[in-house]
C-alpha cells in the first residue's frame, strides 16, 4: 500500500522570543519550506509552573542560569492578540496554525481559536484532569510521549478514550524529551513498538540535532513528523541550540517527500523504469560455437551472454539435450519457439 503523505509540523515552541516580528519571521520559513503546519506554545507561566520550580539542565545552560523557570516562561509568552495575528499572518501563507495548549483555559481558547487537531506535550502525559478535558474536545489528538514508560502511554490513551475521544483519531509520537537528544538515545524502534502495541498511527517528535533522524522515522512508518526550528541556532532561548535552520527544514522536507515516493506500494515487481533495462541487463542462451541443424545442444555448445531479447538461461536444463532445428552461428541467440 502507499504511505500518504506525512504531516510535518514545524515546532516555533518559544523560539519567537516574545517577539512577534520573529515569529513572523519563522513562520514566513516554515511556509517556504514547505511545512504543513507551524506549531507555537500556548500557556500562563503562573499556571504552569509554581515561583520555586529550577530549570532542566539544557534549559539553563541555554538561559540565564540565575533565572527561575517561571521568569524564563514569562518572557516567553504569547498574549491572546498575539495569537490572533499569528493566526491571521499563517492564514496569508497558507500554512496551518497550530499551538500546544498547556491548561485547560489555554486549550479552550485554542479550540475558539479554529485549531483542527490538539498536541499534548509529553510533560502533560500523567495529567489527569488536563487528558479528560482534552478527550471531551472531540479533535484529533497527537500524544507525544517522550520520558514515558508504555505503560503511562496506555493510561493516557485510556483516560482520552473514556472521556470521549475516538480511538482512531490518536496519533502517538515516539519521542526523547532531551535537547538536544543524543543518537544513542532515540531509540527509534520504540516507535515501532508503540504501534504494533496499539495498533495506532505513529510518529515522531525530534529533538535531535540534524535531520536524519525524522527522515529515518519517515521510512519506518511515521506519519506524523515534529521538528523545532529557529532563524539561528545561536539566539539565545531554551529550545534555540536542539533547533534546526532555515536551510536545514527544507532539506529535511525535500528528503521526507522523496521518502515517501520511495517507499511505493509493497509490491515487489519491474517498475516502469525497470522495465526497458530488463533486455539489455538480463542474458540469452547462445551458441557459443556453430552449431549445424540436428546437433545436440550442449553445455560445450552454448552459454549465456547478454541482450535479453532471446531465450532466458532459467530454461538452460530444458534445452540441453535438444536438437537444433537449423544452423546457428556462434554468438547466435536461441529463438524463443524452443521453449513454446
Amino acid at each position: 500500500m502507499q504511505i500518504s503523505k506525512t504531516i510535518i509540523i514545524a515546532e516555533v515552541g518559544v523560539n519567537h522570543n516574545g517577539d512577534i516580528s520573529i515569529a513572523k519571521e519563522l513562520i514566513d520559513c516554515c511556509a517556504n519550506a514547505g511545512a504543513d503546519y507551524v506549531k507555537f506554545q500556548t500557556f500562563s507561566a503562573e499556571k504552569l509552573v509554581t515561583s520555586s520550580a529550577t530549570k532542566a539542565q539544557y534549559q539553563s545552560l541555554a538561559t540565564d542560569p540565575n533565572e527561575s523557570q517561571l521568569q524564563m516562561l514569562k518572557k516567553l509568552e504569547l498574549s491572546k492578540e498575539d495569537h490572533l495575528i499569528l493566526l491571521q499572518y499563517c492564514a496569508q501563507r497558507n500554512i496551518s496554525f497550530l499551538s500546544t495548549g498547556f491548561d485547560e483555559i489555554s486549550l479552550d481558547f485554542l479550540v475558539k481559536l479554529g485549531i483542527d487537531r490538539v498536541k499534548i506535550p509529553s510533560g502533560e502525559i500523567t495529567n489527569l484532569p488536563y487528558l479528560r478535558h482534552i478527550g471531551s474536545l472531540g479533535l484529533p489528538v497527537i500524544l507525544s510521549t517522550g520520558m514515558s514508560y508504555l505503560s503511562e502511554v496506555e493510561d493516557a490513551i485510556n483516560i482520552l478514550e473514556s472521556s470521549g475521544q475516538s480511538r482512531d483519531h490518536i496519533t502517538i509520537l515516539h519521542c526523547n524529551s532531551e535537547y538536544p537528544t543524543p543518537m544513542s538515545d532515540v531509540n527509534l524502534l520504540g516507535m515501532r513498538s508503540m504501534q504494533d502495541y496499539f495498533d495506532l498511527p505513529i510518529g515522531y517528535s525530534d529533538h535531535t540535532l540534524g535531520i536524519e533522524v525524522p527522515i529515518a522515522a519517515v521510512a519506518l512508518g511515521a506519519s506524523v513528523i515534529e521538528k523545532h526550528v529557529t532563524l539561528d541556532r545561536l539566539m539565545p532561548g531554551p529550545d534555540h541550540s536542539a533547533s534546526i535552520e532555515p536551510k536545514e527544514l527544507n532539506s529535511m522536507i525535500i528528503a521526507i517527500r522523496n521518502i515517501e515516493k520511495a517507499m511505493g506500494d509493497g509490491i515487489k515487481k519491474p517498475s516502469s523504469s525497470d522495465e526497458k533495462n530488463r533486455p539489455m541487463g538480463r542474458k540469452s542462451i547462445v551458441a557459443s560455437k556453430e552449431i549445424l541443424k540436428g546437433d545436440i545442444f550442449t553445455s560445450d555448445n552454448l552459454t549465456t551472454k547478454r541482450p535479453g531479447h532471446g531465450i532466458s538461461p532459467i530454461h538452460w536444463d530444458s534445452i540441453l539435450g535438444t536438437k537444433a532445428s537449423r544452423d546457428y552461428l556462434s554468438d547466435e541467440l536461441l529463438e524463443d519457439t524452443l521453449i513454446n
